[in-house]
């Protein structure tokens, strides 16, 4: 399930660091957790599809190693990410 293109363009000026900024590692979770959040309302409609399941695990994945890097890079961006999300972490 992709983002419509209004909702993708809203969460990268949202957290874009700079003007035309769309690989920050901000950018990158951010985009990655709105469609991780997407995915959690499908699966209450539809709980018996693994095969988005799957997707969503690799999605989590995916994440989790990015907000390492910015981990590892700057603790303070990745607290303020981490922060602004409302992730665990």
């Amino acid at each position: 399930m992709a983002m419509d293109p209004e909702a993708k363009k809203a969460v990268i000026q949202e957290h874009a660091q700079h003007e035309g900024d769309t690989g920050s590692p901000e950018v990158q979770v951010a985009l990655l957790t709105a469609r991780i959040d997407d995915l959690t309302g499908h699966f209450k409609l539809h709980p018996k599809d693994f095969h988005s399941r799957t997707g969503l695990l690799k999605l989590v994945g995916r994440r989790r190693n990015i907000l390492n890097y910015l981990k590892g890079k700057n603790i303070q961006r990745y607290r303020a990410l981490i922060e602004k999300l409302g992730l665990r972490k």
